[in-house]
């Protein structure tokens, strides 16, 4: 586990021989389920990955909702880099996250561990399926984990951007859209208090990144999808409701090698919780 891996996202099977040959990155499972938010907590608890802690979406990688702030918002850096601690997580260690879920919710831990400046953190690409598909071991219990010094936090390695300045940027920048497209369209509306999307958003649901078996697609087939939106990557948007699959775009780009596309934490529960913003449908 080096920083010299030419990609956010690490196989089972180099994970397996990592450890196997002495690696001691820090496991942290993000397993979540937005119906049942203790879902996640629970397998975790039932079988992970050797020696994996747990990190929960809404305690540890969200803040306290206003109504106005999205349903999933940042902490702010400060309190991130105190649950970095808390973690176990240092400067020098390397971090793996994973999930059930396709990488869903390992996708913002992992840009939210850039956020903070920790340059060497990899998504396992499949997630706990690809993990067991390739042999590797699993145990049960819940792991504690053992709190690290204050983590000192670096200059972001990401960019993100508000809701005032997307707004303003509205013509000159790409938004995508990581949500299913029923509610890209605004035909359904399950979570958020209005339906549709940001006007002149792409719709780019985040499982088309993924193949049949749950693992990223191959780097050309990624990099010709999102170069065809014939924007820089500084030039792109990602959201999606909340802020998580947005995650996943961006790091689909990032494995496709088109690094520096932005984050817009708030999404789509922000904004249409703001009856100033515009909306679009269709």
């Amino acid at each position: 586990m080096t920083t010299a891996l030419p990609t956010p996202l690490v196989a089972p099977e180099q994970l397996i021989a990592a450890l196997a040959a002495g690696a001691t990155p820090l496991v942290i499972d993000c397993s979540f389920d937005l119906a049942d938010v203790a879902a996640g907590e629970r397998a975790w608890a039932q079988g992970h990955l050797p020696g994996a802690i747990y990190a929960h979406l809404d305690r540890d990688l969200s803040t306290v909702k206003s109504g106005r702030n999205g349903r999933h918002p940042l902490p702010p850096r400060a309190d991130w880099a105190a649950t970095l601690a808390r973690l176990g997580v240092t400067p020098a260690r390397a971090v793996v996250v994973y999930d059930a879920q396709g990488g869903m919710y390992a996708a913002r831990a992992w840009w939210m561990l850039l956020w903070a400046g920790h340059r060497d953190v990899r998504v396992l690409d499949g997630g706990l399926q690809a993990w067991k598909a390739a042999g590797g071991a699993i145990e049960a219990g819940v792991v504690a984990p053992v709190a690290a010094p204050p983590y000192p936090l670096g200059e972001s390695l990401v960019a993100s951007i508000d809701a005032d300045a997307l707004q303003q940027s509205l013509g000159r920048v790409t938004v995508l859209d990581a949500r299913a497209g029923e509610r890209y369209r605004g035909e359904v509306e399950p979570l958020d208090k209005r339906a549709g999307h940001i006007p002149g958003a792409r719709s780019r649901f985040f499982k088309d990144n993924l193949d049949a078996s749950g693992r990223f697609k191959p780097v050309a087939e990624l990099r010709a999808v999102f170069e065809a939106l014939g924007a820089a990557p500084a030039a792109v948007v990602h959201q999606c409701g909340s802020g998580v699959t947005a995650c996943h775009n961006l790091l689909a780009m990032e494995a496709a090698g088109l690094p520096g596309s932005v984050l817009y934490p708030g999404s789509w529960s922000e904004w249409s919780s703001d009856p100033a913003r515009p909306i679009a449908v269709g």
